[in-house]
């Protein structure tokens, strides 16, 4: 029998193998109805052996969808993260600061991708503002709304919304995300230390991640409030990045950490 008969042939139960794509989108799906889910179910479901749905595991708890529970997974627990428009409301001065200095990189004809985030907001203003024809992908409304009625040709990602942050997220959006280059990246992150950026909203961690690797110049808008917090799941480390753009310059150990990366760090002047 050739290879390709066999990899087409039924199981005794008359099932195929569920392809990995397929398997994710079940796998979150099934935690939306019920807290937790068993690996040994879910290689029976899917035709697969549990070594390959512990992997689909493993990747969908790294980019915070879920998380890994014994013998299976569970929808990710997570403390108290402000809701973007919480965050939308604190620290105003220093986030339109940083969204003007960022604003300030791109230039006229440039492609650029945008991710969801209270600072990356500051950012779609200050960039509307100044009126710079540039193509923009995004996975957050706000932004795309910002920059839909000027200069920009804004491309909103689909995939599954995210109403809390009105964003999307998810396989479609990095599909998405996959099929272009850009010539730079403006991300925020929950937190940021010695690490690098990280990530505490489910599923923002992968789309920013993508982002990142779709881009020639990465930027990391962050304010200096976040500066030695760690969220949920790690986005990249510091050598991943061109520069930093914050309202602050940071000190001590992750000063030390971003100067030995060879990270510029862009302070924000006061307005």
């Amino acid at each position: 029998m050739s290879k390709s008969k066999m990899r087409s042939k039924k199981t005794d139960k008359g099932q195929k193998r569920v392809k990995k794509s397929d398997r994710l989108r079940e796998i979150l799906l099934e935690l939306k109805l019920r807290p937790h889910v068993r690996i040994s179910e879910l290689a029976r479901r899917f035709n697969v052996s549990t070594e390959t749905v512990r992997r689909d595991v493993d990747a969908l708890s790294v980019d915070g969808l879920i998380a890994r529970a014994h013998g299976g997974a569970s929808a990710p627990v997570q403390g108290h993260y402000p809701s973007l428009d919480e965050r939308t409301g604190a620290r105003m001065e220093e986030r339109e600061r940083i969204g003007i200095t960022a604003a300030a990189l791109i230039q006229d004809g440039e492609s650029v991708m945008i991710d969801s985030g209270s600072t990356t907001i500051e950012l779609a203003r200050a960039l509307a503002y100044r009126g710079i024809h540039c193509t923009v992908i995004t996975n957050s409304i706000p932004v795309a709304m910002t920059l839909g009625h000027g200069a920009a040709e804004v491309l909103l990602c689909p995939g599954e919304y995210l109403a809390a942050e009105a964003a999307t997220i998810g396989s479609e959006t990095l599909a998405f995300l996959s099929g272009f280059n850009v010539d730079r990246c403006l991300i925020g992150s929950s937190g940021f230390s010695e690490e690098g950026p990280s990530e505490s909203i489910r599923g923002f961690a992968a789309i920013k991640r993508m982002m990142l690797a779709r881009a020639a110049t990465r930027h990391l808008l962050i304010d200096s409030d976040k500066f030695g917090r760690k969220g949920l799941a790690h986005v990249g480390n510091l050598e991943g990045l061109d520069s930093v753009v914050t309202d602050t310059k940071p000190k001590g150990e992750l000063q030390s950490a971003i100067s030995s990366a060879k990270v510029k760090i862009l302070v924000a002047d006061q307005l």
